[in-house]
C-alpha cells in the first residue's frame, strides 16, 4: 500500500486546488463558493519522483451531525482516521480563524503527521495569515499556493521522508498480473439512489447519502472486488435536463458524470421506480449507446411498487419499444435502500460485460451471413441485386463488424437492422450495442 495522504481544512481554503496540482488532472471541481466538495475523492498523487494516495476531503465546520454539512464532516473524519498523513490547509489571506483553531486541537491529538500549508500565500496581504499560522501549534506553517505552484519544493521535501519509509517491498506474486479492473459507472437522474447504491455494494457509509437531491457533485472512483473480480466503481452526479441545468457549478458536476461514462466499460442506469423512464432517463441511455458501452438498466425503490407484476411488465414494454438499438438489455428490479434485489446486479454486469467483450470468427459470421441473404435477400434498387460478399469483425468493445458489398451506400437501413437483429438472436448479443459498417469492392482476402 502506499502512503495515504488527506488534505483537510475549512470549506474554501483551496483544498481541491491542491489536489489537483498533486494528481495532475482537473479531477476535483473547483469553484470561489464554499462546500464544494463533499465525498472525499481519492487520487494517484505524484510530486516529482514520490508517488502516494491522496484524498480530497469536504470543508471541516462544526455544524450538527444529521445535517448535510455534518454528513460531510464525518466523511472528512473517515478520511482522517485512514491516512498516514495529513496535510491541514489554512487560507493565509483570511488569516487563522476559530474554526482552524478547533479542528488544529483535534488534529493535534492523533498520533499522525500534520504538514501545515499556509494557502494563498501569494502577495504581501498573506503575511500576517502566515505569522498567524504558527499560534496552531502544528509546527512550522509552509507558505503555499495551490494555484500558483509556490512552495511546492518545501512540500516535496515534507513529505520526501514519509513516501521513502512507507514504499512497499517487491512482491513477486504480483508481477505480470494482468487482471486488470472492470470500470463500472452508476448514473441516472439526482435522487435515483446511486450512492446509497454503491455504499450497499460495498458494503460500507464510502459516500454521503441523504434525502437532498443533488448531494453528489464529484464523479467519485472506489476500488471494490466483487467475487475476486477487480471493479473500479464511478458515482457520478444526477444528470438533469440540459435546460433546468444553469447553475456553473451543476454543469461541472454534470459534464464530469458524462465523462465517467466515456470512461466506462459497463454503465448501471439508475432509475427510480415511482417516476420510471422519463425522457431523460431515455437521454442518458441512449448517449450509453453512443460512446458504445454496456448498459444495465437498474429500476431502484422497487419496495415501493405495489402492483409489481403489471409494473415489470409495461417497463420491459416500454424498453423495448423506446430502446430498439439496445434489444435484450437487462432489467433489474432492486432497492438500494433493503438491499433486496442487489445479488442479481452484478451478476448481470458480469454477463453484459461477457457479450460487451465476444468475438466471432470471421468462418461463423459469413456461414450466418450466406444463411440471412438466403431467407432474405438485399433489396435491388433500380433492378441491380446488392451482393453482400464478404463480414469480418474487426474488434470487440462493443461487437463491430465490417460487411463488404456492391454499392453500399444503397443498401437500406431497414436491412442493416435486419441483420444487426438477427446477430442479437443467433449470436447472444443482447443487450449491446452492435455496430456493422459497409465497405464497397471486393472480398478483401480473395
Amino acid at each position: 500500500m502506499s502512503l495515504s495522504i488527506a488534505i483537510i481544512g475549512r470549506p474554501n481554503v483551496g483544498k481541491s486546488t491542491l489536489f489537483n496540482r498533486l494528481v495532475g488532472k482537473q479531477l476535483a471541481l473547483v469553484d470561489d463558493r464554499p462546500g464544494v466538495t463533499r465525498d472525499r475523492r481519492d487520487g494517484a498523487g505524484k510530486l516529482f519522483d514520490l508517488e502516494f494516495n491522496i484524498v480530497d476531503t469536504a470543508g471541516l465546520d462544526d455544524v450538527d451531525d444529521k445535517s448535510l454539512e455534518g454528513r460531510m464532516r464525518q466523511q472528512s473524519e473517515i478520511a482522517i482516521d485512514e491516512a498516514q498523513v495529513i496535510l491541514f490547509v489554512i487560507d493565509a489571506r483570511a488569516g487563522v480563524m476559530p474554526m482552524d483553531k478547533y479542528f488544529a486541537n483535534l488534529v493535534r491529538k492523533q498520533s499522525k503527521t500534520v504538514i501545515l500549508l499556509a494557502n494563498k500565500a501569494e502577495g504581501k496581504a498573506a503575511q500576517a495569515g502566515v505569522y498567524e499560522a504558527y499560534g496552531l501549534g502544528l509546527g512550522d506553517p509552509i507558505e503555499f499556493s495551490g494555484a500558483h505552484g509556490i512552495g511546492i519544493d518545501d512540500l516535496y521535501e515534507a513529505l520526501k521522508s514519509h513516501v521513502e519509509n512507507s514504499a512497499p517491498e517487491a512482491d513477486d506474486g504480483e508481477e505480470g498480473d494482468a487482471d486488470k479492473p472492470i470500470r463500472l459507472a452508476i448514473i441516472g437522474q439526482p435522487n435515483a439512489g446511486k450512492s446509497t447504491l454503491i455504499n450497499k455494494l460495498i458494503g460500507e457509509e464510502r459516500l454521503l447519502t441523504g434525502p437532498e437531491a443533488g448531494i453528489t457533485r464529484d464523479a467519485i472512483a472506489i476500488d471494490w472486488a466483487y467475487e475476486g473480480r477487480k471493479i473500479a466503481l464511478w458515482d457520478t452526479a444526477g444528470i438533469r435536463k440540459k435546460a433546468r441545468v444553469r447553475d456553473k457549478l451543476e454543469k461541472l458536476s454534470v459534464a464530469d458524470g458524462l465523462r465517467a461514462v466515456k470512461f466506462a466499460e459497463v454503465v448501471v442506469l439508475l432509475i427510480d421506480a415511482t417516476v420510471p423512464l422519463e425522457r431523460q432517463d431515455l437521454n442518458i441511455a441512449d448517449l450509453v449507446v453512443r460512446e458504445g458501452r454496456a448498459l444495465v438498466i437498474a429500476i431502484n425503490k422497487w419496495d415501493l411498487i405495489k402492483n409489481k407484476p403489471a409494473t415489470m411488465k409495461n417497463l420491459q414494454l416500454e424498453v423495448d419499444r423506446l430502446l430498439p438499438q439496445m434489444a435484450g438489455v437487462p432489467l433489474i428490479t432492486m432497492s438500494s435502500a433493503t438491499g433486496k434485489g442487489l445479488d442479481r446486479l452484478m451478476p448481470a454486469v458480469l454477463d453484459i460485460y461477457r457479450i460487451w467483450n465476444k468475438r466471432i470468427t470471421t468462418a461463423q459470421l459469413n456461414k450466418w451471413l450466406a444463411f440471412q441473404v438466403d431467407q432474405h435477400p438485399p433489396p435491388a434498387p433500380g433492378g441491380r441485386r446488392i451482393k453482400l460478399r464478404y463480414m469480418t469483425q474487426t474488434r470487440p468493445r462493443p461487437p463491430t463488424f465490417a460487411l463488404f458489398c456492391s454499392r453500399p451506400d444503397d443498401l437500406p437501413e431497414s436491412y442493416k437492422r435486419y441483420l444487426v437483429n438477427g446477430m442479437r438472436t443467433d449470436f447472444g448479443l443482447k443487450g449491446v450495442p452492435i455496430r456493422i459498417h459497409l465497405r464497397g469492392g471486393k472480398n478483401p482476402y480473395v
